[in-house]
């Protein structure tokens, strides 16, 4: 086992030789020259022996203490050096950001020449995917979660909501009748999407229909409320920009498509959607960076 003294006491004498003043020492380290010299004190009972000569004046080494100052030096040299390397390496590394791959085939990617942009000196890294990736373990930096509730992570905090309408191209749109009521809707192929099975509440077709039931009285119960079926949400996305059916979307994953005129909402009937949350580990190394990519998130919606 190594036999050190406190670091403190190691700074102090490290500084002071170089400085050959307690006085100056103190003022780098922030701290009054009293406690220099106490630190100093502590070093040499440690050592057995004196490190300085204090009389007469001006301070000098003693030859203990010139054999011990350039390993010391030497030693907080090569410390921070190797820090300085580490730091540079964190700030180049890219920001590991994960979130479902519909959101960042739809809404992340196209923004991405914004953040570039904004800031240059800050790769990322998107990483698709609909499973839980585990932030503790290092498999990424920071997530964006869409969930109904806010997550139970410590340091969530919600960007915004969505809501799910019936979404075509406004091309399919215009090919058949006005879409006057609910019902209405049928003339055009209904596309759906898998979704998980444990929540009851996830906006579907069946759950639509129920809704538009309620508002219209003369729409029929239907078993099975739609014509084309996928197991993947982007996929369902594609089919309907490519003008084969209506879908039940989210607004904020397709803004882009919506403000540009490439889907349209067929119907202003609605289901509640999901949170988007942004959830970073609360002693993340790079909180400046992930507070950069919060900022920036938020404005680009």
């Amino acid at each position: 086992m190594r036999r050190l003294p406190p670091l403190s006491s190691l700074r102090a004498f490290e500084a002071a030789a170089r400085h050959l003043s307690f006085q100056k020492a103190a003022a780098e380290l922030g701290v009054t020259s009293t406690a220099i010299s106490h630190q100093i004190r502590l070093l040499e009972e440690c050592c057995g022996q004196a490190l300085f000569r204090r009389r007469p004046r001006p301070l000098q080494l003693t030859s203990a203490g010139q054999d011990l100052f350039p390993v010391l030096r030497n030693g907080f040299d090569a410390f921070a050096a190797v820090l300085e390397t580490l730091s540079a390496s964190t700030e180049a590394r890219s920001l590991r950001v994960t979130t479902t791959n519909a959101f960042a085939s739809r809404w992340l990617v196209p923004r991405l020449p914004q953040w570039r942009k904004a800031h240059p000196d800050i790769p990322l890294e998107v990483i698709g995917t609909d499973k839980l990736l585990d932030l503790r373990s290092g498999e990424a930096d920071v997530a964006i979660r869409y969930t109904r509730t806010m997550p139970a992570d410590s340091g969530a905090q919600e960007m915004f909501r969505d809501r799910f309408f019936p979404m075509c191209s406004a091309a399919l749109l215009a090919a058949g009748r006005p879409i006057l009521r609910p019902g209405d809707l049928r003339q055009h192929p209904l596309i759906h999407f898998d979704w998980l099975k444990t929540d009851a509440e996830t906006p579907t077709w069946r759950r639509w229909w129920a809704a538009a039931r309620s508002i219209d009285s003369g729409l029929p119960e239907i078993a099975n409320v739609w014509d084309l079926s996928f197991r993947e949400e982007t996929h369902a996305i594609e089919a309907i920009l490519a003008g084969q059916g209506i879908a039940i979307c989210s607004d904020v994953v397709l803004a882009r498509e919506l403000a540009s005129g490439a889907l349209v909402k067929a119907h202003e009937l609605s289901l509640p959607g999901f949170g988007f949350y942004l959830v970073q580990p609360p002693d993340h190394p790079r909180q400046a960076v992930i507070a950069r990519f919060s900022e920036w998130i938020r404005s680009a919606l």
